[in-house]
């Protein structure tokens, strides 16, 4: 009826929205390497910093009834972890650990918390160091390190990844 395509007209912006892939396809064909030597995988967990690891934990675990970690301190990274089991990935609670921990920066200028950095699996981490450098991704450390679940690890400048800290970790 004309009157249903009415009303559908003013819908229509809604129905067929411009796809926003459009500008992003063609500066991410540049970084896009022809023959790939290693690859992405699953996203392994989020990490969220907080001002009180005994709250936090609480939160998960009493008020949304997630399975929850103890708490294990990683000196060599300068923190205290919580790990929230989610099923399909987990969360990662960050607290300071000592006086040269990041993390106390982190919270110094964001007083409640919040997200830190992602991490996301690959199945080759020296490949991705090599690979990273040759794209003038700015990597943290000048070697891998020995992350929070005991596998090599490094960070991404967040500059170079859209605002994010990014954590690839070897799968």
């Amino acid at each position: 009826s004309p009157r249903m395509l009415k009303a559908l007209g003013c819908f229509s912006k809604f129905l067929n929205p411009v796809p926003a892939v459009r500008s992003f396809s063609a500066s991410q064909s540049l970084h896009q390497a022809a023959d790939p030597v290693w690859n992405l995988s699953r996203l392994n967990h989020v990490a969220i910093a907080v001002p009180d690891l005994k709250k936090s934990t609480a939160f998960y675990q009493n008020i949304l009834g997630a399975q929850v970690s103890e708490v294990v301190p990683l000196p060599e990274h300068g923190v205290s972890v919580v790990f929230v089991n989610l099923g399909n990935t987990k969360m990662e609670l960050l607290h300071p650990l000592g006086n040269d921990s990041p993390i106390a920066g982190f919270l110094q200028k964001n007083k409640a918390g919040g997200m830190h950095h992602i991490c996301i699996e690959v199945d080759n981490i020296n490949a991705v160091m090599m690979d990273l450098k040759k794209k003038k991704i700015r990597i943290l450390s000048e070697e891998v390190k020995i992350g929070a679940h005991g596998k090599p690890v490094i960070f991404l400048h967040p500059k170079d990844c859209g605002g994010v800290l990014i954590e690839l970790e070897q799968a």
